[in-house]
């Protein structure tokens, strides 16, 4: 217990006893003030009993309210102390808190925009990387088709080239075709000739050269056939039996040719003279005429397709390789953009997690600032009670005064003794009252308030209306004073436990 509350405890117990004492004392005897300036009036002694007790009763019902909203309020100014310690404590804690997280929360911010900052670059970086790549890919694609269009152009230059080799192979190799002796003069009519050449056939081949080579088989008659030239080149005669040989001349491709042949029969018709006769050989050999053309150009676009081919395989590999790099760029700036997104997240997080600390610093100091204004609002309702109270009391006891005031008509022979009686009442009210007041004096240093005893001035006893002597004396108990008694004792004793701790903590 708070040495604020143990002066209070102190302070209401010596005001509640010396309320007590005073107001029994001003209870024991009826008495009337004729020096005061409440208004006298006349009455019978039972009349004036009554109005004494039940303003008694008020007093006592307002001392004991007085004591209530004391005790109130001295409950209330601790709450309000404490709440205000917390408040303060509160205070320090979010000035603290705001002085240790402000730095955080800038490093944080900081932090947050550089990591902002940095996951925009590595964003834009990426998507440049990206479309890269996807040009690159579509450049390789591009490439990549282009090395299939120039496989398939050498595919069909080198099946061409093929064709052509084996035609000019062919041709090289020799071919045989149709080939008749006709007369030179009349080329629908066979030449006397043709008889020597049964088979009717000639193998042509075709020279390096260009020309042909054209060989016509002599069946027979070789004994007679002498001498075979074309544009005065002799043929050349190969024997293949005794009256057989191949006749082989050079020429120009061309549909026919005009032979010189002599003829020799005198060993068989001794009249008859040596002949020198001129045949027409009946035969196409145009048919080789540009294989070898063909075959060049052939050879050329094979040549030219191989070279396409290999400049779109470099490119292509060029470009794959570019793609590659491309790829490995927009694949290494994924990782960048992704580590960049987790600072950010990391960066936010850390900022969110400093300005929370810092709104839960103030948060606290909102609420203890919040609980210090409702204990203050308690301690204002309390001393609001404690005022409301007081004045109570004092109203009370301005009525007590008053019904005590009142007089009461009496034979002449009860005035000594109500003198009396009047004389030793108010000094025990005036020994109340200096109790009263040291109890107030030593209770000064308390943050209480003191309710308002109003102890009633020394009054003059009026003349009874009851007969004197002690019929009169031992009628007044029975208004009540029997009891009264008792109570005089409680308030001495609440008295004195009031003013015993003081005494005992002013001499600690």
């Amino acid at each position: 217990m708070t040495s604020h509350v143990k002066n209070t405890l102190v302070t209401t117990a010596a005001i509640a006893g010396a309320l007590a004492a005073t107001t029994l004392f001003n209870t024991t005897t009826v008495k009337a003030d004729t020096t005061s300036s409440a208004p006298l009036t006349t009455t019978t002694s039972a009349t004036k009993d009554t109005a004494i007790a039940s303003a008694q009763a008020k007093v006592n019902s307002a001392s004991a309210a007085v004591v209530s909203a004391q005790a109130a309020y001295g409950s209330a100014s601790t709450a309000a102390f404490d709440a205000a310690a917390k408040t303060a404590a509160a205070s320090a804690s979010a000035a603290a808190t705001s002085a240790a997280t402000s730095s955080a929360v800038a490093n944080a911010q900081a932090a947050a925009d550089s990591a902002a900052t940095a996951k925009s670059t590595a964003d834009a970086n990426l998507a440049k990387a990206q479309s890269n790549a996807a040009a690159t890919s579509r450049a390789k694609s591009m490439t990549s088709a282009a090395v299939v269009s120039a496989q398939s152009a050498v595919a069909s230059a080198s099946a061409k080239a093929s064709d052509a080799d084996s035609a000019v192979a062919s041709a090289e190799a020799g071919q045989t075709v149709t080939a008749n002796l006709m007369k030179s003069d009349d080329p629908t009519q066979a030449s006397a000739a043709q008889q020597y050449f049964a088979t009717k056939t000639a193998i042509v081949k075709l020279l390096p050269s260009g020309q042909v080579q054209i060989t016509i088989p002599l069946t027979s008659g070789l004994k007679y056939l002498k001498e075979v030239s074309y544009n005065g080149v002799d043929a050349t005669f190969t024997k293949t039996g005794d009256d057989s040989a191949n006749i082989t001349f050079t020429a120009d491709p061309a549909t026919s040719y005009t032979l010189a042949m002599t003829m020799d029969i005198t060993s068989v018709m001794p009249f008859m003279p040596i002949m020198h006769e001129k045949a027409l050989l009946d035969i196409d050999t145009t048919i080789f005429n540009g294989l070898l053309a063909a075959k060049s150009a052939a050879d050329a676009a094979l040549t030219s397709a191989q070279a396409a081919l290999s400049t779109a395989e470099t490119n292509a590999a060029t470009v794959a390789q570019v793609a590659s790099k491309a790829a490995s760029a927009a694949t290494a700036a994924a990782t960048v953009a992704s580590d960049a997104a987790v600072a950010a997240t990391s960066a936010a997080t850390n900022l969110t997690s400093a300005q929370a600390a810092n709104s839960t610093a103030q948060a606290a100091l909102t609420s203890a600032q919040a609980a210090q204004s409702a204990a203050e609002a308690v301690l204002a309702a309390a001393k609001a009670n404690l005022d409301s109270a007081n004045a109570a009391l004092t109203s009370a006891q301005a009525e007590l005064k008053s019904a005590q005031n009142i007089v009461v008509v009496t034979p002449a022979s009860s005035t000594a003794f109500s003198a009396s009686s009047t004389a030793s009442s108010a000094g025990s009210a005036a020994s109340a009252a200096t109790a009263t007041s040291n109890v107030a004096s030593s209770a000064s240093t308390t943050t209480v308030t003191s309710a308002v005893v109003a102890t009633p001035a020394t009054t003059k006893k009026a003349t009874s209306s009851s007969p004197a002597s002690s019929t009169t004396a031992k009628a007044l108990p029975q208004t009540g004073n029997e009891n009264q008694s008792a109570l005089v004792a409680l308030g001495l004793a609440i008295l004195t436990l009031g003013i015993y701790p003081m005494m005992k903590r002013k001499h600690a």
